[in-house]
């Protein structure tokens, strides 16, 4: 972690990776919550995904994370729960890449849910 992520990253979030997204039967299967380091912002704005789709992001987790993907589930804080929705998780629907601007260690993301 970059020194300037360490100073700016002081919230904790956790992250359900998606294992396999919903096929015909309508429910998707995650993996083990894990916890990481970011800071957020409550915002509603449109925005874009990776493929052009657009969306309303009503929340922004900032962080050095690196393998969050849209489907994914994310949650302020720190949770246990073996089931997103049962923890009240949201999905991931965007993420944007940016340089890291001060340290050049780890490239800075935006997850949009």
């Amino acid at each position: 972690m970059s020194a300037s992520a360490r100073w700016a990253n002081t919230a904790t979030a956790t992250l359900w990776p998606i294992v396999s997204p919903p096929g015909w039967t309508g429910v998707a299967s995650f993996g083990s919550p894990v916890t990481f380091r970011c800071d957020y912002q409550g915002k509603t704005m449109l925005a874009a995904n990776a493929a052009g789709r657009e969306f309303v992001s009503r929340m922004q987790i900032y962080t050095e994370r690196a393998d969050i993907k849209e489907g994914d589930r994310v949650l302020i804080g720190n949770s246990l729960a073996l089931n997103p929705a049962t923890a009240g998780a949201f999905e991931v629907k965007g993420i944007t890449r940016f340089g890291d601007t001060f340290d050049r260690k780890a490239d800075d993301y935006v997850v949009m849910t």
